[in-house]
């Protein structure tokens, strides 16, 4: 399940839960992406650009996700933006 079955009025606790948890795969997936390309330039492309399109299509979902959430739901999905604001500057900036 993806983040794109929020409610439209409030977010539930699952869809916050289930949105958080895309995003860590996301994250997961990108760490995994950026670490090996560090090493090895392009011999990864394709998946290292999956790996961006995961953190772009998270971040997207949690931002919606984001107009129906409570004060204590943003805290929360506002820092895991932060984390995936940073996969995303660090995949920009690795010259591979």
């Amino acid at each position: 399940m993806n983040c794109r079955k929020e409610r439209i009025y409030m977010a539930t606790r699952q869809s916050v839960e289930d949105c958080l948890q895309q995003c860590r795969n996301a994250l997961e997936y990108a760490a995994q992406q950026y670490q090996q390309a560090s090493m090895q330039e392009h011999d990864n492309d394709g998946n290292f650009v999956q790996g961006q399109l995961m953190l772009e299509e998270a971040y997207n979902d949690l931002d919606k996700l984001l107009l129906s959430a409570n004060e204590q739901q943003r805290e929360q999905l506002h820092r895991m933006r932060l984390q995936i604001q940073q996969m995303q500057n660090n995949m920009i900036l690795l010259n591979h």
